[in-house]
């Protein structure tokens, strides 16, 4: 047995961001690729926020030669002043201290993505350097930090001049020795803030790569929202059917839900909470495919394209060839980790599919001919995945057949001369 020491002297405390740079996995999910990008999401998302509080209708994000990042929003601008009991400008409390944001109650922000108060300071633990300027109180504000620390007390640059825009600018470069590789990735930056851009309509997003020797720039801007999303996805698909929209708000939670079906195979869903994507689903998707599968087994037996003896279609059935995406807006959502990849507020599934249940089945009912195409989509669905079933257990049956090995007198001949067998 292992005789090293093990006392109170043994147990450490991390203070400050000490903690993010140990463990950077708890707070962006990792040191990868994936993780790198999570730092400029964690930045936009903030001033997504201010435009979902109706503070800001801009943002705009730089990956300079130096490869570091810029992102510039027009909203209100961090605060500035000292914090009343913490004695240190709220605009070095967010960026140096865990848990200190303006989001943990619905005064400032009635929805917002950041919740826990974590994101710009795991930024900040996580980069080289980091300057913030913020444009507000009448004057330019700014303060350096490197890797999480301040290097000075908050500036006071100059004064506003006349007609100048407020809001907040953040540059920062990922710190080296923490990320196996530092190298943004203007196509994953493009393809985020396109579904921004969607799920956030009437934002303009515009993001520009200054590394090369000529620019790259690309900017989004859409009013259509997630029905626009559905025919983006589908451009290169044939769809045969107007997209089923829906928005409406219950107990104070807005829901929005788009879907189209298209005569290729691929099932293609979609899920964001608070405008930020949750790749792993969660509460909001189940009840979005829960609507599907409900409404169209409703419709199929009440039009007699199955009978009551027949069995319902299966989930995988009424799925093939959507596309599907739900995007809610909730006071108080519960995401499974920081990276919030899944939304886990259960009372979600029950209201997505109330608003989605509604929709689809009026959808139906006004347009019988799309409603015959979709039924039948799904009958050729479970009729191959029943045809695929058979096939595989026969399969599966020959195969233990073939394995099985007879004893003496009653194994198959082997000899080559029929003379001799």
């Amino acid at each position: 047995m292992s005789q090293s020491n093990y006392d109170a002297s043994s147990i450490q405390v991390l203070k400050g961001l000490e903690a993010v740079r140990r463990r950077p996995g708890m707070y962006v999910g990792g040191t990868d690729i994936k993780a790198l990008h999570h730092l400029v999401y964690e930045i936009v998302d903030n001033s997504i926020d201010e435009a979902l509080a109706g503070r800001n209708d801009s943002v705009a994000v730089v990956i300079n030669k130096d490869g570091s990042v810029t992102v510039t929003d027009r909203g209100v601008g961090i605060p500035v002043k000292e914090h009343p009991t913490e004695k240190v400008s709220a605009l070095e409390l967010v960026h140096t201290t865990l848990h200190a944001g303006g989001k943990f109650d619905n005064d400032a922000y009635k929805v917002s993505g950041g919740l826990h108060g974590v994101g710009a300071a795991a930024v900040n633990a996580l980069s080289e350097w980091m300057e913030v300027t913020v444009t507000r109180d009448g004057h330019i504000w700014k303060q350096r930090y490197e890797r999480g620390i301040a290097q000075y007390k908050v500036k006071k640059i100059r004064k506003m001049k006349k007609g100048e825009q407020t809001g907040t600018m953040t540059q920062f470069m990922p710190d080296a020795t923490i990320f196996e590789d530092t190298t943004f990735r203007f196509e994953t930056l493009v393809n985020r803030f396109r579904e921004m851009a969607f799920v956030t309509s009437g934002v303009h997003l515009g993001l520009i790569d200054k590394r090369g020797k000529f620019d790259k720039e690309m900017n989004f801007y859409f009013e259509g929202g997630l029905k626009s999303f559905v025919r983006y996805l589908n451009r290169t698909r044939q769809s045969f059917h107007q997209p089923v929209y829906a928005r409406k708000e219950l107990d104070n939670i807005e829901v929005e839900v788009a879907m189209q079906y298209h005569m290729g195979v691929t099932t293609s869903e979609f899920s964001f909470a608070n405008t930020i994507n949750t790749i792993d689903g969660g509460s909001h998707l189940s009840g979005l495919r829960s609507a599907v599968t409900r409404v169209v087994n409703a419709y199929a037996k009440k039009n007699n394209f199955i009978k009551d003896k027949d069995s319902s279609f299966s989930g995988d059935d009424t799925r093939e060839g959507l596309t599907a995406i739900v995007s809610i807006k909730h006071p108080d959502p519960q995401f499974e980790s920081q990276t919030k990849v899944k939304l886990m507020n259960p009372e979600v599934a029950g209201i997505v599919n109330s608003v989605l249940s509604e929709a689809f089945s009026a959808f139906l009912e006004e347009n019988p001919r799309d409603a015959k195409k979709i039924i039948e989509r799904c009958l050729t669905s479970s009729r191959a995945r029943a045809a695929a079933k058979k096939a595989r257990e026969l399969v599966m049956r020959k195969s233990a057949l073939e394995s099985l090995t007879l004893p003496g007198k009653l194994a198959d001949c082997s000899e080559r001369n029929p003379d001799r067998c």
